[in-house]
């Protein structure tokens, strides 16, 4: 059989498997190991298997995942994310829709430290719903924003999705982190335009809230503090080269312990909570790697990604059309896929294809990741979502599932919107990687 074909028939078994949610780690490392032993042999097949499951948990540059991670966790169980609401609710909180866009604010402040978007959403969700529902928001408003502000999670610095795609496509991921700041506080003041507009059309979906004074509002600020040194700590070592991606893993997880510990904020049970939930999430995250080497060697052997490429190059369609194909599979694969699994698999077969037609790598690893920020809000995976939707239930009551997936519909818009932006203006994302090299 054609070695073309071989993948083609790989790759529909694959999606086969997924659709019996069966682990996408096992299904990617089997049809990759079950692919590769068929065109070669069984023993090169075990060979692929053992190594990429070695060269994966032994490599010293993934240890970023795990501690990147710790940092996160640290924050969340520290309370650091009802500290930035706080701040964020005294400086927004007065004006219409102001809660909501608090809300947003403290999700791209949270996601400085987290790296996560669905534990950017949850931990929000806790602090936010119940104060919008006591000022009289709608839920509609209320959820969605929540949901949506989670996603700035992916994209602000440290981001597990851009230390994924920073691995898989050996692009520096200190640069990676640099160039996803302007995006994430872009993306942040269109979600507050967002917002803003909606409220302005139906005042009644976000009523304003109690106001500050000025020197209550600084004053409040001090609740940002720890975020503020840990973020800076962590970047500026990177931007001034003062250490790698990894020891500012080590540094930030380090400073955000140290932090909560001081100020008592981290008891004991939380700490071994956020090493349980660090390893759970390190292991299933390295794990899809694992199997999508795998995968993706299998792939290589097929010359599928090269002839891929090769047929994409040469589309007779400008370039700018055949990047809006690929970021609209993107966004249809975003609703049936999780957004790791998702790049995993197309990087293979896209990047080549984009690096071929002259587009940044940089700023190509930003527009995936904003790309798959749209999945994590699309049914029927939408984990932001269904995160919104289990925390609510919990503190505000249930609210109907179509209510929170109406709810950030707009954020979805806005979203694209801010990619169309980042296409035009690729400055935006690569005026820091540039200054930092």
């Amino acid at each position: 059989m054609d070695p073309g074909m071989i993948g083609v028939l790989g790759i529909v078994i694959m999606l086969i498997l997924f659709m019996t949610k069966m682990p996408v780690a096992y299904v990617m490392a089997i049809v990759g190991f079950v692919g590769f032993s068929l065109m070669k042999s069984w023993t090169g097949g075990l060979n692929l298997l053992s190594r990429s499951m070695y060269d994966a948990f032994s490599s010293y540059g993934l240890t970023t995942i795990p501690l990147f991670i710790l940092m996160g966790q640290f924050a969340f169980n520290a309370g650091i994310g009802r500290r930035l609401y706080d701040t964020a609710y005294k400086f927004f909180g007065g004006v219409r829709g102001g809660l909501a866009m608090a809300t947003i604010a403290a999700c791209t402040a949270f996601g400085a430290v987290c790296g996560s978007s669905p534990a950017t959403a949850a931990t929000l969700a806790v602090v936010g719903l119940p104060e919008m529902r006591r000022y009289g928001y709608d839920d509609e408003l209320s959820t969605g924003s929540v949901a949506s502000g989670g996603g700035l999670g992916m994209i602000m610095p440290p981001s597990v999705v851009l230390i994924v795609y920073g691995v898989l496509t050996e692009q520096s991921i200190g640069a990676l982190f640099v160039s996803g700041i302007l995006p994430a506080l872009l993306m942040t003041l269109l979600y507050f335009a967002c917002i803003y507009i909606r409220c302005l059309q139906s005042p009644e979906l976000g009523p304003p809230g109690e106001k500050f004074t000025w020197a209550e509002k600084f004053k409040s600020l001090k609740n940002m503090a720890d975020t503020a040194v840990c973020f800076i700590v962590v970047m500026g070592g990177l931007f001034f080269g003062i250490f790698t991606p990894t020891e500012a893993a080590g540094v930030g997880a380090f400073a955000v312990l140290a932090v909560s510990v001081i100020r008592r904020q981290l008891d004991w049970k939380g700490f071994v909570k956020s090493l349980y939930e660090t390893l759970r999430t390190s292991c299933m995250v390295i794990f899809l790697i694992a199997g999508a080497l795998v995968f993706g060697k299998f792939l290589a052997v097929t010359r599928i990604p090269f002839n891929a490429a090769g047929w994409i190059s040469g589309l007779n369609m400008p370039d700018f059309m055949v990047l809006s194909a690929i970021c609209l599979i993107y966004i249809i694969g975003g609703c049936i896929m999780d957004a790791l699994a998702l790049i995993m698999l197309t990087i293979p077969v896209f990047y080549p294809a984009i690096i071929n037609m002259g587009y940044d790598p940089i700023w190509y690893g930003v527009i995936i990741v904003l790309l798959t920020q749209i999945g994590v809000l699309t049914p029927p995976v939408g984990i932001n979502v269904y995160v919104v939707y289990g925390v609510a239930q919990g503190v505000i009551g249930k609210v109907p599932l179509e209510k929170i997936f109406k709810g950030v519909v707009p954020f979805i818009i806005a979203t694209i919107i801010g990619i169309i932006i980042m296409t035009i203006f690729p400055q935006i994302i690569l005026v820091l990687p540039r200054l930092m090299y």
